[in-house]
């Protein structure tokens, strides 16, 4: 017998939720903003438009099928199958916190809040779920694009993978040392804030702004492109350190290796600093276009 669709439904908890949260009562937490010149009525209605679309989400998944309801918070620890539709309700960054759990698994962006998020990841407003869910499960199976993504494997083989990019560097964010070495074989000892290596789908943020803020002529990858730029983060010139190697992009087959001169570095993926992976001295780490994509649904 064959088993309905499974749609598992991710989200996260809204702002007014945490605030309520933290301060126990509407009217504590009304005088708390009031105090910095904020209104609570503005998280209300954010959180208002947050559960109408997850209604609206959830009302067009199909009554025969299966469904799974996760938060954020709780993705490390969701077991995902392997014929999961996983539908995104919130900010493009809740896409690139899910894609690091799913493998094959097409996704579906929708945004709660039109013309409040760039839409990047969730381009599609709630009503159009039935007609999303519709072109995922016919074939060939809608317009799917598969969104490359970065890996970093260290050398005892602790492996990161991030849709947007993966930061390398102190954990304090203050200054870090290694080695870093091109596909070309030139290395540079560096000291610096850090390095970035990005994804054309990271093209659009944290990366985007190092890339403008030098100026830099570097052409930035498409999201579906196989290919990664990458950026060192104030590089700071010393007898002992240079700056020559500071951007580059990484072909497919190619890796950028750095190896930690610092007691202790870290790498984490998208932003999420609670997911680390460390790199002690001695250590090396390979940073390279991983196997995996994201298959976004379009």
């Amino acid at each position: 017998m064959t088993l309905a669709p499974r749609v598992v439904l991710v989200h996260r908890r809204t702002e007014l939720t945490e605030v309520l949260e933290r301060h126990g009562t509407r009217g504590q937490a009304a005088f708390y903003l009031r105090t910095r010149g904020q209104r609570i009525e503005d998280l209300e209605e954010r959180h208002a438009a947050v559960t109408s679309a997850l209604t609206a989400v959830a009302a067009a998944i199909p009554q025969d099928w299966r469904r799974g309801l996760v938060e954020r918070v709780d993705l490390p620890r969701f077991l995902f199958a392997q014929d999961d539709l996983v539908v995104v309700v919130g900010q493009d960054g809740l896409v690139a916190n899910v894609a690091k759990y799913v493998a094959d698994q097409v996704v579906i962006g929708i945004d709660p809040e039109p013309g409040r998020n760039p839409g990047v990841l969730v381009p599609h407003q709630p009503k159009a779920t039935a007609e999303l869910l519709s072109a995922a499960t016919a074939s060939p199976g809608g317009r799917v694009e598969a969104l490359s993504m970065v890996t970093a494997v260290t050398d005892d083989g602790q492996e990161l993978t991030a849709l947007n990019e993966i930061y390398l560097g102190q954990p304090t964010h203050q200054t870090a040392r290694y080695t870093l070495r091109v596909p070309e074989g030139q290395a540079e000892a560096q000291a610096s804030s850090g390095l970035i290596v990005a994804t054309g789908t990271g093209g659009t943020g944290w990366s985007r702004s190092a890339w403008l803020e030098r100026h830099s002529s570097l052409t930035l990858p498409s999201p579906a492109e196989a290919r990664l730029a990458w950026f060192v983060r104030e590089a700071w010139p010393s007898p002992a350190t240079g700056t020559a190697l500071t951007e580059g992009s990484l072909a497919a087959s190619e890796a950028l290796e750095v190896t930690a001169e610092s007691d202790q570095l870290v790498l984490f993926g998208d932003g999420v600093e609670s997911d680390t992976v460390p790199l002690t001295w001695g250590q090396t780490a390979r940073l390279r276009i991983s196997s995996r994509s994201l298959r976004l649904l379009r």
